[in-house]
C-alpha cells in the first residue's frame, strides 16, 4: 500500500515534517518514505490510500486503561456518594468487577477498541478484573483485540480481596496466557502479569505471584493511587508500597507502576534503580481525587514516566491536554508541566514501552522498518506548524473528531472515519441489551456489602 500526499509528522527522536511526501507499506512495516512524486513513480502499481494532504502520524498509544470499566458509564451509585478513593473502590469498582459475566468482558473491550480506533490509538495496555469470570477471560479480551486489528498488552488483575481461591485463579489466568502466548505468538497481542495493588495482596499472595512468574516477567501494578495504599503497606509490612513491592521481586526494566500520586522521595529513587516504568492517568486522579503524582520530579530523576487513561476514553489529546493544564493549577504556577514534558510521556516514552512487548520492529515513530501504526489528522492550521510548536498545536488544536483514518500493523482499520474491522452499531446495540443484567448484578452486589 502508498499513502500518498501526506503531511507527516515522523516523531522520531529528532522530530521531522515533511510535505507532500508518501509512506511505502509492505505486510504490517514500512518500508520507504519519500516524496509523493518519487514513490508513485517507483511503485505504480501499489495500491493507493490518498491522505489529500492531511497530517499522518504515528497511531496513539495508551499505556494503562480498563476495558472492564465500559458498563459503568451512567450507572448509579446507590446510596451517598463515595467520599474518598476507598470508596469509591469498596461502592462502585469492585462490585462492578463481580457483576460481570464472559459476554460482559467481550462486548466492554469491543466498545473499548470501538473507541480506540475512532480516537486514533492504536496500542493499549489493559488491566482486567472479573472475579466471577476469571478463566479464559484474557482468551475472550485477546479475540476481541484480534478481531479489532489494533495491538494489546493484557493481564488479569490478582487480589485477595475476593478470597484465596480467586486469588489463585488469577494466578493460573495470567500464567495461562502468557504460556499460550510464549506457545504460539501473536504479532498484536502480548501479555503482563497483572496485580491489583498492594492494598488488596498479602505478603503470601505476592510471593505466590513471583514464584508462579517466569524470571524476567512483566508485572503491571498499581502504586499508591491513594494514601491509604501506602499506610495499608506500613501496618503490613513496616513499609511503604515500592519498598514492599522491591522485596517480593515485582519491579523490573520491563513492570509497570501505575498512578504514584503518593510516593516518597526513596520510592523514586527505587523505580529509577530498578528502571520500573511509572504510568500518570491525570483524568481518573481528578476523578477520584487522590492528588497528583510528581511527575515532572520523576522525569527529571530519570524514571520512565508515561501516559495511560484509566479507562477513561481512548482520545489520548485529551489525557494530553489535562496533563499540561492540571499540574499548572496543582501548582498555581503557569511554568509547570511543559509541552516537552508532555510530549516525552506521550510519545516517546510511551513507544519505548510498547516496543518492550512488540520487539520485531520500531513502535511510534515514522522510519523504514517501523510497524505501520499510523493515523490520519485533519487539521488545518491557521498559524505556521513547526517541529519544535507541534506540542501546543496539539494541545490547543488537534480534538478527538479530526482522526479519519486508523491503520495498525499496515491494515486499515478506519477508512474516512468508517469502521472496517468492528461493527459499531451491532457492538453497541447488543451492550445496550446487555447493560441492564449488568447493573442489576451491580446493585445486588452493593446491596450485598452495605
Amino acid at each position: 500500500m502508498l499513502i500518498t500526499n501526506a503531511n507527516i509528522i515522523t516523531w522520531e527522536s529528532e522530530n521531522r515534517i515533511l510535505e507532500n511526501h508518501a509512506i511505502y507499506i509492505e505486510s504490517d512495516r514500512i518500508k520507504e518514505i519519500g516524496t509523493t512524486k518519487s514513490l508513485t513513480a517507483k511503485y505504480p502499481k501499489a495500491k493507493t490510500l490518498d491522505a489529500h494532504g492531511q497530517y499522518v502520524m504515528p497511531g496513539n498509544i495508551c499505556a494503562h486503561t480498563h476495558f472492564y470499566s465500559t458498563f459503568s458509564r451512567g450507572m448509579a451509585i446507590p446510596g451517598s456518594a463515595p467520599k474518598d478513593f476507598p470508596e469509591i473502590l469498596q461502592k462502585l469498582w469492585w462490585p462492578l468487577d463481580r457483576s460481570l459475566d464472559a459476554e460482559a468482558v467481550r462486548f466492554s473491550a469491543l466498545i473499548s477498541l470501538v473507541d480506540a480506533i475512532k480516537h486514533g490509538t492504536t496500542t493499549l495496555i489493559d488491566h482486567h478484573a472479573s472475579p466471577n469470570a476469571i478463566d479464559g477471560s484474557l482468551d475472550v479480551i485477546a479475540d476481541a483485540v484480534d478481531k479489532s486489528g489494533l495491538r494489546g498488552v493484557l493481564c488479569y488483575e490478582v487480589t485477595d480481596r475476593d478470597g484465596s481461591d480467586k486469588a489463585n485463579a488469577g494466578i493460573n489466568e495470567n500464567m495461562r496466557f502468557i504460556k499460550r502466548l510464549a506457545a504460539d505468538p501473536h504479532p498484536r497481542l502480548a501479555a503482563t502479569f497483572g496485580l491489583h495493588a498492594s492494598l488488596t495482596l498479602s505478603g503470601i499472595t505476592l510471593q505466590a505471584c513471583r514464584a508462579a512468574a517466569p524470571e524476567g516477567t512483566s508485572f503491571h501494578v498499581h502504586t499508591a493511587e491513594h494514601d491509604s495504599d501506602e499506610y495499608d503497606s506500613l501496618n503490613k509490612s513496616n513499609m511503604r508500597v515500592i519498598d514492599r513491592l522491591q522485596k517480593h521481586g515485582i519491579l523490573n526494566s520491563k513492570s509497570i507502576a501505575v498512578h504514584g500520586v503518593h510516593f516518597d522521595a526513596r520510592e523514586m529513587e527505587i523505580l529509577k534503580e530498578t528502571e520500573t516504568w511509572l504510568t500518570h492517568q491525570p483524568r481518573s486522579n481528578m476523578n477520584n481525587a487522590v492528588g497528583m503524582s510528581a511527575v515532572e520530579s520523576m522525569l527529571r530523576l530519570g524514571i520512565k514516566v508515561c501516559l495511560g487513561n484509566d479507562g477513561f476514553s481512548n482520545a489520548m489529546w485529551e489525557e494530553w491536554k489535562t496533563t499540561y493544564l492540571v499540574h499548572k493549577f496543582h501548582h498555581r504556577d503557569p511554568r509547570r508541566m511543559g509541552g516537552y514534558d508532555v510530549v516525552q510521556m506521550a510519545i516517546y516514552n510511551n513507544a519505548e514501552l510498547a516496543n518492550q512487548f512488540f520487539t520485531a520492529a520500531p513502535i511510534g515513530k515514522i522510519v523504514p522498518g517501523a510497524f505501520a501504526d499510523l493515523i490520519f489528522v485533519d487539521y488545518h492550521p491557521h498559524t505556521p506548524l513547526t517541529s519544535g510548536n507541534l506540542p501546543w498545536q496539539i494541545i490547543f488544536g488537534f480534538q478527538q473528531s479530526m482522526v479519519t483514518t486508523t491503520i495498525a500493523a499496515g491494515k486499515v482499520l478506519m477508512k474516512d472515519r468508517e469502521l472496517l474491522t468492528l461493527n459499531e452499531a451491532e457492538i453497541t446495540a447488543r451492550a445496550r441489551e446487555i447493560a441492564p443484567r449488568i447493573w442489576k448484578r451491580y446493585e445486588e452486589e452493593v446491596a450485598k456489602v452495605a
